[in-house]
């Protein structure tokens, strides 16, 4: 049905219209006697072109290619209203070129530029006018700042109808018009922001493979847990009591109620099927974290709807701590020092600036990607006598927390505020309230999926693989472990409400581990005694007519004589490892002794050089580096 537009033309001589159409020809050179000629003809059929808007639709897509530059000149002159049908079938690839100092230009470039002011590129952002904004102008008559929501809502209609009518696909009309809903609510024009393209299911339809007499159960209590956990967390419990939903349901499809649940034959097998699940995702089977988190949350379940009193519920316990796998204890996943420096220039480096910046901050500040993205423009204080703060908001923990800031840290800070797409306020996803982020694109929230594709590409670059942005807080807290921060200090910058929590980073480099270790070698050294002379020479070669140092061997000095290695052996793993070693300790008495060494390992570096052992000459001038410094402490001693 063709709804009434919301405007009340005023009626136009024949004779004006062509006029103003000659006009418009002229003006952009072009047209010929078969456009003036259709132009006649079509105003002799209808005197009062809005008479034209009542024939049928395939009558109006019919229209010649000489009359239809005259009807796209009455809809950009805003004398014809020709319906959303005929404009979401018609396409206006010429529309740009026919809007030059017509009644329609001053909205479109007032949209463009709020749209090119939210970080949207010249070409998106005229795509999405004349795909929409162009469209909902001609045919309300309206000018921009009075467009309203039942506007779009007729539009995207009229796009619906044309993909039912005809099978062609109205997503890049869908699309666009996300974009614009965004647009225009930054400029005032709606009031609220485009809601999310991907709209969450709901329990009922989440739980549907539950068999019928359990399903009214699982959704209640799901409801209720609405109460006291977050939307995320009621998301998860739902996804893994559906995964034992299905299982009941392939196993038992005519179970009554959950009073009839026997443990060994609903409970046990179950059990047992987590063995081989695997992840509807990748393909893999699933985690044991993942198999202890489905048992959780069905025997959570189980204990819960007993300890609330409901009708319906097991007849004895089902689900006991045995059930639970052992945990697999895995050390956090930081970065080594040579690829957190790789990341960071390929995050320096990137094109995408706002979400590498948004990663450079992750990492010098050790927050999570939630607290990241949850930022807003004024989360940076000055303490006067204490520098600058990062207030990090209510994260995983609902707690908050201030985190010192660097200098570095204050510039990326004011790079991501020039960066960033400015606009209104948006609504905060826990409280509700108007939030100004800091991470905004597109007048948008920078989505947790941008962070992580910006990640993976500059990992890629970086030649390090697969990373995770959680494995940069990992990073941080070593970091700040290997530089001798105290426990309780960590928790507070890591938002921790525990000391098991902050202990997995104090596990990995235990001062007291190292000195234990550093003890344990000095005693096994004075175990060992003297190393027996007089060996017997290997029959590598003959070097009694020769000096061992022009040997084509892989050669090492030693403190009671030398070592040669054949070249296809490689080096030895254990040559100069004393001299290396944090332990090993001399003194001037011994200066003689090093310097000689000193000599002999820069002889074995040039030789090794001269043959191309690139890897050998490194070795050679490493300890010649450390020599040197032994030999310095010892004159300075």
């Amino acid at each position: 049905m063709q709804l009434a537009p919301d405007y009340a033309p005023t009626p136009e001589p024949p004779e004006a219209i062509y006029a103003a159409y000659l006009q418009h020809l002229q003006r952009r050179q072009r047209g010929n006697s078969a456009y003036t000629q259709a132009a006649r003809s079509f105003l002799r059929r209808w005197p009062d072109v809005t008479a034209w808007t009542a024939v049928p639709l395939g009558e109006k897509l019919s229209a010649n290619g000489s009359t239809r530059p005259f009807i796209t000149f009455l809809m950009v002159s805003r004398r014809l209203h020709p319906g959303y049908d005929y404009l979401v079938h018609r396409k206006l690839a010429s529309l740009w070129h026919e809007l030059t100092d017509s009644a329609l230009q001053p909205d479109l470039d007032q949209f463009i530029a709020a749209a090119t002011q939210l970080g949207f590129s010249e070409r998106v952002s005229s795509a999405i006018g004349s795909q929409i904004i162009a469209r909902l102008l001609i045919e309300t008559g309206r000018p921009l700042l009075d467009l309203s929501e039942r506007d779009l809502r007729d539009l995207l209609r009229a796009c619906d109808d044309r993909e039912r009518n005809t099978g062609r696909g109205a997503k890049h009309y869908r699309s666009t018009m996300h974009s614009a809903r965004q647009i225009l609510f930054h400029l005032g024009v709606l009031d609220s922001p485009a809601p999310p393209s991907m709209i969450a299911s709901t329990l009922e339809r989440r739980m549907a493979d539950v068999p019928a007499a359990l399903r009214p159960a699982f959704v209640a209590y799901l409801e209720r847990k609405r109460a006291t956990c977050v939307a995320k967390t009621v998301s998860s419990l739902a996804t893994r009591l559906a995964h034992f939903g299905r299982y009941l349901a392939a196993v038992d499809p005519d179970i009554a109620s959950l009073n009839s649940l026997d443990r060994r034959r609903h409970i046990e097998p179950f059990l047992t099927s987590l063995t081989s699940a695997v992840n509807s995702a990748t393909g893999a089977p699933i985690t044991v974290a993942d198999r202890i988190r489905r048992v959780h949350a069905v025997g959570n379940f189980f204990a819960e709807i007993t300890e609330w009193g409901w009708d319906d519920v097991p007849s004895r316990r089902l689900i006991f701590r045995d059930d639970l796998p052992r945990q697999q204890r895995f050390l956090p996943r930081y970065l080594p020092v040579d690829a957190d420096r790789k990341l960071t220039v390929a995050l320096s480096d990137s094109p995408y600036r706002l979400a590498a910046d948004a990663l450079l901050v992750q990492r010098a500040c050790g927050l999570r990607i939630g607290e990241l993205l949850d930022l807003e423009l004024d989360c940076v204080h000055e303490i006067p006598g204490q520098g600058s703060w990062l207030k990090v908001p209510l994260g995983k923990l609902d707690s908050e927390r201030m985190v010192p800031l660097g200098e570095e840290v204050l510039t990326l800070v004011d790079r991501i505020t020039a960066t960033r797409s400015p606009g209104r306020l948006m609504s905060h996803p826990r409280t509700g309230a108007p939030a100004d982020f800091l991470f905004t694109h597109h007048g948008k929230r920078l989505s947790q999926n941008a962070v992580r594709a910006e990640l993976n590409r500059a990992a890629a670059i970086a030649g390090l693989g697969h990373i995770t942005p959680h494995q940069l807080r990992h990073t941080y807290a070593t970091a700040l472990i290997n530089a001798g921060v105290s426990l309780q200090a960590l928790m507070a910058l890591l938002g921790h409400v525990s000391t098991q929590m902050s202990l997995r980073y104090a596990h990995l480099f235990d001062s007291t581990v190292r000195t234990e270790y550093e003890r344990a070698l000095d005693l096994a050294k004075s175990h060992i005694g003297p190393m027996p002379t007089n060996r017997p020479q290997l029959p590598l070669t003959d070097i009694s007519s020769g000096e061992w140092k022009d040997t084509p061997l892989i050669k090492s000095r030693l403190a009671g004589g030398y070592c040669l290695r054949a070249p296809a052996q490689g080096s030895c793993p254990y040559a100069n490892i004393c001299e290396n070693c944090p332990s090993f300790h001399t003194d001037s008495t011994h200066l003689g002794v090093l310097a000689a060494q000193r000599l002999d390992a820069a002889d074995l570096a040039a030789d090794a050089e001269k043959r191309g052992w690139i890897a050998e000459a490194e070795r050679h001038h490493a300890l010649v580096a450390r020599l040197d410094m032994l030999l310095s402490r010892s004159k300075s001693a």
